[in-house]
């Protein structure tokens, strides 16, 4: 779970002196967007047009759904779900392992002209386009490191992903033991499923290292951090900062 330490409380939604703040809910999506106007309207629309790509996929073949494994492309497959797609071959997953980072992405791109900073959360995978440095916290439940410590991430890298998957809390399925596995791309479809992959990877504190490196292998990986914990292991485009009890986080 990742979260920008920008607000208060988790999906705040009081003023800012910067952002536009609003969510919208499209069946099970639920998306927290910071805009600099509110485009409320324009996002609906982006979750409804990216959601029926999705589900027209799994109608056409259900194990795009339900597959743990890479699947091939077909003619018929729309970009997203070619995203997807593509994402879960490098991670060695399924195509929904990338969902809700391709969702994110495909929102935050769509609204880019209408906002050229724009800052979407999708279950606490995060799509940032903005022009100033964010510090990203990550809440990993058993680990001392959740509150104390975040990514610190320029805007150089900007736009991109910072997902994060666990295997002790949270709604998405994976098959490992990390408290917290999170990979930065700026393809936050990649770095959803990325995440799902290093997270199966680690079942003990030793196989964080191998984990990160296995991440960092992957073509349009930027960092890879992984928590187990009392134990930490990171590569790549990721400074760690101390979080201050007087800083507020935004976010999941």
């Amino acid at each position: 779970m990742v979260y920008l330490r920008e607000a208060r409380t988790y999906r705040d939604f009081g003023p800012d002196a910067r952002f536009k703040v609003f969510r919208v809910v499209v069946e099970t999506s639920d998306l927290y967007v910071k805009a600099l106007r509110s485009l409320e309207k324009e996002t609906e629309g982006l979750v409804k047009e990216c959601r029926a790509q999705i589900v027209d996929a799994i109608g056409r073949r259900p194990e795009f759904l339900k597959t743990l494994v890479p699947i091939g492309a077909q003619p018929e497959d729309s970009p997203i779900v070619q995203q997807m797609i593509r994402a879960g071959k490098k991670a060695g997953t399924g195509p929904m392992a990338a969902v809700a980072g391709a969702v994110a992405e495909f929102v935050g791109r769509g609204l880019l002209p209408l906002s050229h900073e724009v800052i979407i959360e999708n279950g606490g995978d995060l799509f940032l386009k903005v022009d100033y440095p964010i510090v990203a916290g990550i809440h990993a439940r058993n680990s001392a490191f959740t509150g104390h410590v975040g990514l610190k991430v320029e805007p150089t890298l900007i736009p991109l992903g910072i997902c994060t998957s666990s295997g002790t809390f949270g709604h998405s399925l994976s098959l490992g033991r990390a408290d917290a596995a999170t990979i930065i791309s700026t393809d936050a479809a990649l770095a959803d499923a990325v995440a799902t992959g290093m997270g199966n990877r680690i079942q003990r504190p030793g196989d964080l290292k191998d984990a990160v490196e296995w991440a960092m292998e992957i073509p349009g990986v930027r960092g890879a951090l992984a928590v187990l914990g009392d134990k930490i292991a990171l590569l790549g485009h990721i400074e760690l900062v101390p979080l201050q009890d007087t800083e507020r986080e935004v976010g999941k």
